[in-house]
């Protein structure tokens, strides 16, 4: 009996899967949200537990997660409960070891100007308010300005359950909101004052408006017909080897032009968002540089008009931010964790739409 495992089934000899080769195929996919809480309760078993601790709360609030990021997970917890000199492991390092694996580690040693803070506040803004409006959108879990992993803020979206397939309502939603933090820019520096920060919104807003049209039969004017080459085989020099489009240089331009089309109608739509909700756009970015990273309970505050309550963590000695931090110390503490600098967000391996929108 042999017994193989691999990552590339599409670029396996065709040989090794003939009949008489490997005959059974087990394909293992991501685990769901039930998966999820038995490979969680293995690994906890691990570690010594707190009072309270519900693997099914964290198997739902990590959907994509693979059997090694559990894992991760909860050494991770493990890792913040030993720095804060703790015995057992508790929900709120949990949470704090999720937040860190989708969004980033902190970067408290980078030092950022009033300016870029508010600046920052301001596109991160965008980003939620497009996102609490647009209709399927993605439930906006958590938005922050403090530097986490690769980029200076991050809006963090979190489906309320494990998702397959994708409709072309939420494609729309989801281009909307990743333009929702260049055009907070535009509205509150000017038209010369957008900063680079939306690099990777916009590349990631431009190969999703072009899988809409070349790869996933999403547009009326171009049908239901795939216009890329499959790049699945280039390794081993198959179809997909030399690139190129299957299309004339004339579907070529008209596919350039369904896609700037559905790009500009995006935009647009976002902007409108934007400008009808101007005052919740200045009240979330007041509270962000207040409070630096706020929930969905204090977004859901803004939403209705009133001012965000404080988070559960604010001290009674004296305001502090999110995160603990006094908010009138901006001083970075010493051994803060670093990470490399460039303005791409971490996203889930399992999510084909992107994960959170970072600066």
């Amino acid at each position: 009996i042999v017994i193989a495992a691999t990552n590339r089934p599409d670029v396996l000899d065709p040989a090794l899967l003939r009949p008489g080769r490997f005959d059974r195929q087990v394909t293992v996919p991501l685990p769901d949200i039930r998966g999820r809480e038995h490979i969680l309760n293995v690994h906890l078993r691990k570690v010594p537990m707190g009072d309270g601790v519900q693997a099914s709360i964290i198997a739902r609030g990590t959907p994509g997660f693979s059997g090694a990021d559990l894992a991760n997970l909860v050494n991770e917890a493990a890792l913040f409960a030993a720095r804060r000199n703790r015995r057992t492991v508790g929900m709120e390092e949990l949470e704090l070891a999720k937040d860190k694996i989708m969004m980033g580690a902190e970067r408290r040693s980078m030092v950022m100007s009033e300016k870029d803070k508010l600046n920052t506040a301001y596109h991160e803004a965008g980003h939620a308010i497009i996102g609490l409006v647009m209709p399927e959108h993605d439930p906006v879990y958590k938005v922050t300005i403090i530097p986490r992993g690769r980029a200076l803020g991050v809006t963090m979206f979190l489906p309320e359950e494990d998702r397959y397939s994708y409709s072309r309502q939420q494609i729309i939603s989801q281009l909307c909101s990743l333009f929702g933090g260049r055009i907070a820019e535009e509205m509150t520096l000017g038209p010369n004052g957008v900063t680079t920060g939306a690099s990777n919104d916009i590349k990631r807003a431009t190969e999703l408006a072009h899988s809409m049209v070349a790869k996933w039969g999403l547009s009326e004017e171009m049908g239901p017909l795939m216009y890329d080459e499959d790049e699945s085989h280039q390794f081993l020099g198959g179809p997909g080897q030399g690139g190129g489009k299957l299309s004339s240089g004339e579907t070529s331009t008209r596919l350039d032009k369904e896609v700037r089309r559905i790009i500009d109608e995006c935009y647009a739509m976002a902007r409108k968002i934007l400008e009808d909700n101007r005052d919740k756009l200045d009240l979330m970015a007041e509270a962000l540089m207040q409070y630096e990273t706020i929930d969905a309970a204090q977004l859901k505050d803004i939403m209705e008009g009133r001012k965000p309550r404080p988070p559960k963590d604010w001290g009674d000695d004296g305001p502090t931010s999110g995160t603990g931090r006094p908010v009138d110390d901006p001083e970075p503490q010493p051994g803060d964790e670093g990470a490399s600098d460039d303005e791409s967000g971490n996203r889930r391996p399992s999510d084909p739409l992107g994960g959170p929108s970072g600066l």
